[in-house]
């Protein structure tokens, strides 16, 4: 638990010269981002390791964040992934079963900057009204800030258009998994009759995503951001997955779109993407894809399917879209958001081939969408 500071321990600076004031806690220091905005209630942190969030800092509009404390089992990947935190209230001392540190020591020990005592309803107005926002955070235990440097360090933020952030969050080398999804009381077991052989691409994979697969009978290797057609079909898959990751899919896509192409061109492979795979498989069938205001960040999204006709509730986490106008003959949109009428899905006709924008492995519906992980194993299934 981190006590509350006298005086302003942490700076939050926006490009346009904006500053927030608050208590820091988590790392010292400063760092550089696009600053977004999460609605979610809970999973702070699977937020903060989720890869797709590189290059940004997190708003959480809900105030209680903290209360639960961190635990290894939580973790989507290895250590957090977001640049920081910004929040409403100091975290207060965790009180779950679960628990096995706090989340201030927790960004302390990874190096991830936090602050505390933020007015977050007015920042997240501010996002919504002119955009996500380049900022500048620091951490000074002193209260002493530069802000003239903290402005311009925000302003020098180059942003995520343009860049590719996937090659920075992929697997090193490939790898396979086996772990399914937490179950009471067992907690995570593994997978140990799969029956369809699956190459998962990274571009920055949640590891409850890669359970999701296991817990659909898949036997999953994991393949980096940069594998090739050749690299895929030496497994000898009976279907490819391409998954979640951050930064601007055209960026990504000068090498990713190749190999995607050649698995349609080549192969009747079934086909199954999510985030940023979904806007992989998007720019291979000839879509665009455009930079978003201020992105779509919760896990309380109603998404809805144009097939069935209901109603889900989602998880989401982007700040690119599918450009649905664009998307050419023989590929149907099968998903749109509620909110805005932006693109959440696509499947191509008469092809096992379909993607969605959203994060079915989040549970928030709570499994509203985990029929899309059977969907792509019964596509397997069917073509065996």
């Amino acid at each position: 638990m981190t006590a509350t500071a006298t005086h302003p321990t942490a700076c939050l600076a926006l490009a346009d010269g904006t500053l927030f004031y608050g208590t820091g806690f988590g790392a010292t220091g400063r760092t550089t981002a696009e600053l977004c905005f999460n609605t979610a209630m809970t999973g702070y942190q699977e937020i903060m390791t989720d890869p797709s969030y590189a290059g940004q800092i997190v708003t959480f509009t809900f105030p209680h964040i903290g209360n639960t404390g961190v635990n290894p089992e939580d973790d989507e990947t290895a250590d957090p992934v977001a640049a920081g935190m910004v929040v409403k209230w100091m975290p207060t001392q965790s009180s779950n079963w679960r628990a096995a540190q706090e989340l201030g020591d927790w960004l302390a020990s990874r190096g991830r900057i936090a602050i505390g005592g933020v007015d977050t309803r007015r920042l997240t107005r501010a996002i919504r009204q002119l955009g996500a926002p380049h900022v500048a955070l620091e951490h000074n235990p002193e209260g002493r800030f530069d802000i003239e440097a903290l402005v311009a360090a925000a302003r020098a933020f180059e942003g995520l258009e343009g860049k590719d952030l996937a090659k920075d969050v992929t697997c090193a080398q490939s790898y396979r998994w086996d772990e399914m999804r937490w179950a009471w009381p067992e907690g995570y077991t593994r997978q140990t009759n799969p029956r369809h052989k699956v190459v998962a691409v990274d571009y920055g994979a949640k590891r409850n995503i890669l359970r999701c697969l296991a817990s659909a009978g898949c036997d999953v290797t994991v393949l980096p951001a940069t594998a090739s057609y050749d690299d895929v079909m030496a497994h000898k898959p009976d279907g490819v997955f391409l998954s979640n990751g951050p930064g601007d899919p055209a960026a990504t896509g000068s090498y990713a779109v190749p190999m995607i192409r050649a698995l349609l061109d080549k192969t009747d492979l079934p086909i199954f993407g999510i985030c940023l795979g979904h806007q992989m498989l998007g720019l291979a069938l000839g879509a665009r894809t455009a930079k978003m205001n201020h992105g779509h960040h919760g896990a309380n999204h109603p998404v809805k399917d144009h097939d069935t006709g209901k109603v889900e509730i989602t998880s989401m986490n982007h700040g690119f879209a599918v450009d649905s106008q664009s998307l050419p003959d023989g590929v149907l949109e099968t998903h749109v958001s509620l909110f805005d009428g932006s693109n959440c899905g696509l499947r191509v006709q008469d092809r096992p081939v379909f993607s969605v924008q959203h994060h079915p492995e989040a549970s928030p519906g709570p499994q509203d969408s985990f029929y899309l992980f059977e969907r792509f194993a019964a596509s397997m299934q069917a073509r065996a």
